[in-house]
């Protein structure tokens, strides 16, 4: 897969709505996840499902948009979760930035895996169950080819 089109994913629940507050409906989501990661829509590098918000850094599949990859992600999950619950679960679009080198990589990762800690949902990033900071997931690797970050200029 081309590291050219690795990017770092924010969608958000419909009105901001606590709706992965619910462990089944989290679980649900990180099944959807590996579901498609499983059938190579994807590369999944890091994860987070906050309770009204989720992060991503993927690497879409080479004939996969990142807009059809966030597409499956999220209608994946609505069609899924609509057989247990009949509730809206996403706003509108997502926002999306395509990782430049290895050190933007590296710090969105980072942000990814602090986030439940930056929220004082948990003291540690490993503590948080719905997140690829728990040992619990295997994520894919670091994609190859990422250029090292320029240095910076005085």
């Amino acid at each position: 897969m081309d590291s050219q089109r690795t990017f770092f994913i924010t969608t958000v629940t419909w009105q901001r709505l606590p709706s992965f507050s619910v462990d089944s409906r989290a679980r649900l989501l990180i099944e959807v996840l590996f579901g498609y990661r499983d059938q190579a829509r994807f590369l999944l590098h890091e994860f987070v499902v906050m309770p009204d918000h989720v992060h991503l850094l993927l690497t879409p599949a080479p004939e996969i948009s990142v807009e059809r990859a966030v597409q499956f992600i999220k209608g994946g999950y609505s069609y899924r979760l609509r057989k247990l619950e009949k509730i809206k679960v996403w706003q509108e679009s997502f926002t999306n930035h395509r990782i430049r080198d290895a050190e933007d990589y590296e710090r969105h990762c980072e942000y990814i895996r602090l986030n439940p800690v930056r929220a004082r949902l948990v003291r540690e990033a490993g503590a948080y169950a719905f997140s690829s900071a728990s040992s619990e997931f295997r994520v894919d690797d670091v994609p190859q080819g990422l250029k090292p970050g320029f240095p910076k200029s005085a």
